[in-house]
């Protein structure tokens, strides 16, 4: 069998770690960096250790779970804009249930903040939650 060569093991394993839901764009850019520099000092059990060294996404906190445009889930680590169906789905748990098993309070999100202004901006925006008739005039 044919072993790839350096690039090839780089952009697999920066593929695989990109592809989790908690990695940010500088963690993505140190691994390349460091993966780069150990593969051409020659070390071949580097990418290993790097790869195992990873959290795993079960782990994040619940501040760390909701970002911007998204809101990861406490169970899996899939991020979504609203977790409410995917809990129903695949995890069998109503809202209640998901804050009462991580200790959550009442106020935490479980919609991500940026796609529930964007929704807010667009109501208001065509006018909802106005009253526009006029009231008529009774006789």
């Amino acid at each position: 069998m044919e072993t790839p060569d350096k690039t090839t093991l780089v952009a697999q394993i920066v593929s695989a770690f990109a592809s989790r839901p908690d990695a940010t764009v500088e963690a993505i850019v140190a691994l390349t960096t460091r993966l780069t520099q150990e593969l051409s000092a020659g070390s071949a059990t580097a990418p290993l250790r790097a790869a195992a060294a990873i959290p795993v996404a079960s782990g994040l906190t619940p501040e760390a779970a909701v970002r911007r445009d998204r809101i990861f889930c406490l169970c899996c680590g899939k991020g979504f804009q609203m977790l409410k169906r995917h809990l129903g789905a695949e995890h069998g748990m109503t809202e209640g249930e998901y804050r009462q098993k991580f200790g959550l309070p009442d106020e935490y999100p479980l919609v991500a903040p940026g796609y529930s202004e964007r929704k807010a901006s667009y109501a208001r925006s065509v006018g909802f939650g106005k009253y526009s008739r006029q009231p008529s005039e009774a006789e």
